[in-house]
């Protein structure tokens, strides 16, 4: 059985992150734990960028925030039994809460890990056909241009949401429907400057609905070496000159979001040299707080588990393509 996606990308960076020192991980495992909420979840951010309270009724668990909190513990070999019996008791009312593919996508990566973990399995009482019905409601946000949209509401198919359908598909061990018409979907979002955009009617491509092209075209084994060559010119205009990549050529500065998924695809195209690794460290470094977890950008005030993982994957990307395996 081929390993999922997410999972080998997970051990990449787990193997980058084991080369740095135990003092740097150990403070960034702090700050992961430290947004796990009593009920077992994580959230996400609390406080604006002027630090006032972003929510009322205070602080609640997400799904979206709790799955990068266990990606990024897990990169950092700290997700252990205690920490997932946690998660899973959160986990199992919120099964089945949205109908987006963002959720059922951090639900179902997030209840793998925990079982990988701690052996608690999620799915034990699900039908017998859970993954054959999974794959109707996948079926339901296809789209008339082939691609995926957010929700079974959508009109037009989604970059991102095709990409995100494609990881279920391999989360869930069903193979995803007539792919060529996914694959022709992607094509016809590569624009004239090499990059992808995110939907039809978008003409400026971005950094991150590029990558997500790029890593479903290799998941179906459909990337010729033209769509290669005009990707990575595409990736060295959004090459910022604070040593990370830009969402697209019109912002002015880099961020972490942007430059792990603009790293990883260099790495998955062989272009790596595109970015200066010095000015690549020192980009990141000015985003680490000294007390856990890093910004967004330099325009940021407050960390958070997400972007504290676009950071650390950078990282584990960036130590796991210079060692020999």
């Amino acid at each position: 059985m081929t390993i999922p996606y997410l999972f080998r990308l997970g051990a990449r960076i787990q193997r980058g992150l084991e080369q740095l020192p135990d003092d740097f991980c150990e403070r960034h495992q702090r700050f992961f734990l430290s947004r796990q909420l009593p009920q077992g979840g994580f959230s996400g951010r609390d406080v604006d960028l002027e630090g006032a309270p972003l929510f009322e009724d205070g602080v609640q668990a997400d799904l979206y925030y709790t799955s990068f909190a266990v990606r990024g513990l897990a990169a950092l070999g700290a997700f252990d039994a205690e920490t997932a019996a946690r998660v899973a008791q959160w986990l199992r009312p919120a099964a089945g809460r949205s109908g987006s593919v963002i959720d059922v996508v951090s639900w179902l990566y997030s209840a793998l890990v925990v079982q990988t973990a701690c052996g608690i399995d999620l799915l034990a009482d699900a039908a017998p056909d859970w993954p054959d019905q999974l794959a109707r409601v996948f079926e339901s946000f296809r789209t008339h241009d082939g691609g995926y949209a957010k929700t079974s509401a959508g009109t037009a198919g989604s970059t991102y949401h095709s990409f995100l359908v494609a990881l279920c598909y391999e989360l869930i061990g069903c193979t995803l429907p007539d792919a060529d018409r996914l694959v022709q979907f992607v094509l016809e979002r590569q624009r004239d400057d090499g990059g992808f955009v995110e939907v039809g009617q978008m003409r400026r491509s971005g950094t991150n609905p590029t990558a997500a092209a790029i890593a479903l075209l290799t998941m179906f084994e459909a990337l010729d070496q033209t769509t290669r060559e005009r990707t990575i010119s595409f990736l060295n205009e959004v090459r910022g000159d604070d040593g990370g990549f830009q969402a697209n050529t019109r912002v002015p500065f880099s961020d972490t979001l942007s430059t792990f998924t603009g790293y990883l695809t260099c790495l998955d195209l062989g272009c790596a040299n595109i970015l200066s690794e010095a000015k690549l460290q020192r980009f990141l470094r000015e985003l680490d707080l000294s007390e856990g977890g890093f910004l967004a950008a330099g325009w940021d005030r407050v960390a958070d588990v997400e972007y504290t993982f676009y950071a650390l994957g950078t990282l584990g990307l960036l130590h796991d393509q210079k060692s020999p395996h």
